[in-house]
């Protein structure tokens, strides 16, 4: 049997989502606990891999189970027994045997969190962002984000990627609080480093060292050292994935 897992965690204190030799990664604590509640080994696939220290509001893994799980909510709450802190998972439902958490997924919304004020709540998570930044500017360099097909210029340089072919179909920042400003970018799929690379090169935009014009360029360019810094991960967040 297949069962879906939907759960969010805290990034910092991991290094990243997929399973590294020597590190503790989010995948490798919740296959270690599930290894221990059912009393034999269980690997798990998630729908995306986050870098070190970037959030997820929701991600969505699934794995394979012979017999069948008598009681998901149990096994929910056991779970969230052996995970710490800094992961929760909230469900686990069954699926179709040949449903896939990565490539059934049909796009992936990141967020990525800006204040402008100091905020003894906001730091953790969040990235502190200069004054005057031309909020009107960043938006229309990120509107050519969605004719645009080919990333290379913000993927992560030497990854193993076969395709650096995304379509982006939402790319916006948005006013949510005061002083506090979102960044909401979709996608059928996303590249190592990418929203960061992106951000980081929009807010040269908004400082006015970059022109939109400029922006459109480093787009055309297909090359990483053409576009900006990449941004600190705690304010990154994988906020939703669609089936």
């Amino acid at each position: 049997m297949r069962y879906f897992m939907r759960l969010s965690y805290r990034g910092a204190p991991f290094h990243g989502w997929q399973c590294q030799p020597g590190e503790i990664t989010v995948q490798s604590a919740i296959e270690d606990a599930l290894s221990t509640v059912m009393r034999r080994e269980m690997k798990i696939v998630g729908a995306g891999r986050t870098d070190t220290g970037v959030n997820a509001r929701v991600m969505v893994a699934h794995f394979d189970c012979d017999p069948p799980i008598a009681d998901c909510g149990r096994l929910v709450r056991n779970l969230n027994a052996l995970v710490g802190k800094d992961i929760a998972i909230s469900e686990i439902y069954e699926v179709s045997p040949d449903s896939h958490a990565r490539f059934d997924a049909t796009s992936r919304t990141y967020h990525y969190y800006a204040v402008t004020g100091k905020s003894p709540f906001f730091y953790p998570l969040s990235w502190k962002a200069p004054d005057g930044l031309d909020y009107d500017a960043m938006n229309q360099a990120a509107s050519l984000l969605l004719d645009t097909s080919d990333f290379t210029s913000f993927a992560k340089l030497h990854a193993d990627t076969k395709t650096n072919i995304c379509k982006v179909t939402y790319a916006r920042w948005e006013k949510v609080g005061d002083g506090v400003w979102v960044f909401v970018i979709t996608a059928d799929r996303f590249l190592r480093n990418m929203v960061r690379a992106v951000v980081g090169t929009l807010v040269e935009v908004g400082r006015g060292k970059m022109s939109v014009e400029r922006f459109r360029e480093v787009i055309e360019r297909r090359d990483r050292c053409a576009a900006g810094t990449s941004m600190p991960p705690q304010a990154l967040f994988l906020w939703d994935v669609t089936y």
